[in-house]
């Protein structure tokens, strides 16, 4: 990691964790000479502060800290982009699967990451394309997972989905998860998918609720082009990335989804292993 000048700040709205510990760190930065840029929800929290929309914090920064739960988390990798920057998650929500480090933690190490001895784990991301009538109308990028479900009440819908130049079938269905390895354990996991370890080249397909009992979660090679097609009518599925961001899909509407040249650094605390997390939030093995 680059030497840290600058850091972002991108925190959770409405928490007073946050608000209780964002002037300590502040004062904490400048000590060290270190000058901060913050988003809006941040400023909010500090008088005099004038905030950055969000997708602008990153710029010019070696480090972005995170205050705030995985679906903030969410919404930082989203900001960060396709920069090669590391992201400091603080959990100050509540499953935290990818914000493990606690706010006792924060830091000691924010110390050991300006010392560069933090551990970086590299997410993979997905790249999703929205073609309409042969045209590309949409791009979106995804750290866990892009969803085609339905939009009417109790109503399921028929998707086509192909992997490169193979049908997988026509699903009918709620709806369906493409997920990376970090998002198994999101939507797809509630939706009965696989859990996959963070660093294994993989892709999920979850169908949630298929009509056909028989329809089971499929892994597929990370280099695989995955092409969806809803023939549900206008605007009766819908198209959400992260869980977060999307927009109503029209009947033939092609979603392609794959890999992005992009990954998210994710700084991970030394003590704490993939299995140690699930174990945590899971609740495995307890007596």
């Amino acid at each position: 990691m680059q030497p840290v000048k600058t850091v972002g700040i991108i925190t959770k709205p409405h928490s007073e964790s946050a608000r209780a510990i964002l002037p300590e760190l502040l004062e904490w930065l400048r000590a060290r000479g270190i000058e901060a840029r913050c988003d809006q929800e941040t400023a909010e929290y500090l008088p005099g502060v004038t905030g950055l929309p969000r997708d602008e914090v990153p710029e010019g920064t070696q480090l972005v800290i995170l205050l705030g739960g995985d679906g903030t988390l969410l919404s930082a990798a989203r900001a960060i982009g396709g920069r090669n920057i590391p992201l400091f998650p603080v959990n100050l929500g509540g499953l935290g699967f990818l914000t493990a480090i606690t706010l006792e933690e924060l830091f000691p190490e924010l110390e050991r990451a300006l010392r560069g001895e933090q551990r970086i784990s590299r997410r993979m991301k997905l790249r999703c394309e929205l073609r309409r009538g042969g045209q590309t109308v949409s791009q979106y990028e995804a750290l866990n997972d892009i969803v085609v479900d339905k939009a009417d009440i109790a109503r399921m819908i028929d998707i086509e989905a192909h992997v490169d130049d193979q049908l997988v079938c026509h699903y009918k269905a709620d709806g369906l998860i493409v997920a990376t390895p970090t998002g198994s354990t999101a939507y797809s996991l509630a939706a009965g998918g696989p859990i996959i370890f963070p660093t294994v080249g993989a892709i999920a397909m979850t169908p949630i609720c298929p009509h056909m009992l028989t329809n089971r979660p499929v892994i597929v090679p990370e280099h695989s082009v995955i092409r969806l097609i809803s023939h549900a009518r206008d605007e009766a599925s819908y198209l959400t990335v992260d869980g977060q961001v999307g927009e109503p899909l029209h009947h033939q509407d092609v979603i392609v989804c794959r890999r992005s040249p992009h990954e998210l650094c994710l700084i991970r605390p030394p003590r704490l292993k993939f299995f140690d997390v699930l174990r945590l939030k899971l609740k495995w093995g307890e007596r």
